[in-house]
């Protein structure tokens, strides 16, 4: 099965979306959106860009 996305609206009334795994665990935590079509949107753009990302190892040590 694959990963799927949860669209909510969070304690303070934003909307968020978190994506999860097959599994059950959350990947991705959208930022909150003052609308659930915002939300809509940010999870197309991470449709569209994920298979472009690449993965960058950050230095240890504090960010």
């Amino acid at each position: 099965m694959a990963g799927k996305f949860e669209l909510y609206t969070d304690d303070s009334g934003m909307h968020r979306f978190r994506l999860k795994a097959s599994n059950g665990t959350i990947v991705v935590t959208g930022d909150p959106e003052d609308s659930r079509d915002d939300c809509l949107k940010s999870i197309e753009s991470l449709r569209k860009l994920a298979p472009y990302a690449e993965l960058k190892e950050a230095a240890a040590g504090p960010a």
